[in-house]
């Protein structure tokens, strides 16, 4: 897998204000990468800093390789303020403008509009447009040039929920393409549902960096159910795989300490006359593994101040 981008120790200070606080990490190309966290975190900071946009405070970072090189970004798309375009020109005119600019033939245009469902509002006026309809055609600007990497910050900002569906809908087909995307976003629901990689940022820092899948280093849980379900209660805190049995109603959760697989598990419990009706193995979701980090994040940070 080729790696499209590389950031190292990555920094940027405003006065005293640290707002990008030595970040590090890659993106390979095919995937898509979420910059989760709050607003303030530094997500847009980064973005504008890899875009030549915003002046590094130090730290590095390279593009296909290459540090700082014009010609790479050339292969990059992106959107990072609100779609701007000319109100009174219809969509197409205003592709046109976009595609001189860019040095690519017109032939481009109908084929991004219809990627982007606006085909059939080519020659409509701009102002006419819904800001979901906006953002989409923002899309299609920045995919003109056809782009390897294309770069969304926050696109589903302001949208009704139809129009959230519908960019997410479109970044999932061009992700499908191959096109390698970066999204920064403080919505967790966008991340889970788009994403394949995940940066969490909190207060400029990058505390995980990883797959979406593996953001928890949590083993997870078993939800369970029997008809003698005292007896599996008890059997189960007899065993030295949970550190914390709970039971709620005719339900059991089962906190893993160390890795068990739900087969295994009831094959111990069939050899103990315990007979589940329920088993599932399930992890906490990804808004309780982000509040984890930013709760342990906050915890190291609070030792280290006391201790100095």
């Amino acid at each position: 897998m080729n790696t499209v981008l590389e950031i190292d120790k990555l920094s940027k200070h405003f006065g005293s204000l640290v707002a990008v606080d030595e970040i590090s990490f890659s993106v390979e190309k095919g995937n898509v990468y979420g910059l989760l966290g709050p607003n303030g975190s530094g997500k847009t900071t980064t973005l504008g800093m890899i875009l030549n946009v915003v002046n590094p405070s130090k730290g590095s970072w390279r593009w296909f390789g290459k540090t700082h090189s014009s010609d790479s970004l050339k292969r990059i798309g992106a959107i990072i303020e609100r779609p701007n375009f000319y109100p009174y020109l219809s969509a197409a005119k205003n592709l046109q403008i976009v595609a001189s600019i860019k040095q690519v033939p017109y032939s481009q245009i109908d084929e991004k509009l219809k990627l982007v469902d606006l085909l059939h509002r080519k020659n409509d006026r701009f102002y006419a447009f819904s800001l979901g309809m906006k953002q989409r055609l923002a899309i299609a600007a920045a995919l003109l040039n056809n782009p390897e990497v294309l770069i969304l910050d926050e696109p589903t900002n302001g949208l009704d929920p139809q129009g959230i569906i519908k960019i997410r809908e479109i970044i999932k087909q061009i992700a499908n393409m191959g096109t390698t995307i970066i999204l920064a976003s403080h919505l967790l629901d966008e991340v889970e549902k788009v994403c394949s990689h995940v940066v969490v940022l909190n207060k400029g820092k990058s505390i995980y960096c990883g797959t979406v899948e593996n953001m928890s280093h949590e083993l997870g849980y078993f939800e369970l159910a029997a008809a003698n379900i005292d007896e599996l209660v008890t059997i189960l805190e007899k065993m030295p795989y949970f550190e914390k049995i709970v039971r709620t109603q005719n339900i059991v959760s089962a906190t893993l300490k160390t890795d068990l697989d739900a087969e295994e598990l009831n094959r111990m419990l069939v050899n103990h006359g315990i007979y589940l009706n329920h088993l599932v193995k399930r992890k906490n979701n990804l808004e309780q593994q982000f509040l984890n980090l930013i709760k342990n994040e906050t915890d190291v940070t609070t030792a280290q101040n006391r201790m100095e």
